[in-house]
């Protein structure tokens, strides 16, 4: 994280941009805390709320295509390397893709929220060949209530954004693991239901 400040500290909105399209594409980058963190500096007036938000909802709108486009590419057979470097063994891209068919698209939304699983639902899309409309619509829509929430949850703490963290994160990802897991048991049960599965 100390990393991350200085770049930010030093670069800007340009700092901010690359940082989270990097961390949404797999790198190990604390997204949430670092957003916090910018949402801080624009309550303490070193960055504008406005520029703030652009940079940050572009990075992620960014780093969440190039996982996509990523999918779409290689499938499950990205080279060893890459799949190292972005923390996407085979069991977890299949585990995702699985999760992804059963959940549609909606769990491009809330998959935002829950650690390690951002990266991982994009790349599933790009995988099990979603169109980049649909894509598009709900990621990045996804992108832009996720870099808000954490934005807003950084700028209206003000000094104590840093020791409300964890516990915000925390709820924040139980909440959205129970949103996940609800809509997969409706989604089941909707295909189950249907008039012709019967």
């Amino acid at each position: 994280m100390q990393t991350a400040v200085q770049l930010i500290t030093h670069y800007g909105y340009a700092g901010i941009f690359t940082l989270l399209a990097l961390g949404i594409v797999g790198l190990p980058i604390p997204d949430e805390t670092l957003l916090m963190f910018v949402g801080y500096l624009a309550f303490e007036h070193r960055l504008q709320p406005v520029w703030a938000f652009s940079s940050a909802f572009l990075g992620s709108v960014s780093g969440i295509t190039i996982s996509y486009s990523l999918g779409r590419a290689f499938g499950l057979y990205l080279p060893q390397r890459w799949r190292t470097t972005l923390r996407l063994t085979p069991e977890r891209i299949q585990r995702a893709e699985n999760w992804f068919r059963s959940g549609g698209e909606w769990i491009l939304v809330v998959g935002y929220f829950v650690p390690g699983v951002r990266h991982l639902t994009a790349y599933a899309a790009g995988a099990s060949s979603l169109g980049y409309r649909p894509f598009s619509i709900f990621a990045y829509v996804g992108a832009f209530i996720w870099s808000s929430t954490f934005l807003a949850f950084g700028y209206f703490l003000g000094e104590g954004w840093n020791q409300g963290a964890p516990r915000f994160q925390r709820n924040l990802a139980i909440l959205m693991a129970v949103a996940v897991v609800a809509i997969l048991i409706y989604l089941h049960w909707r295909r189950n239901n249907r008039p012709d599965s019967n």
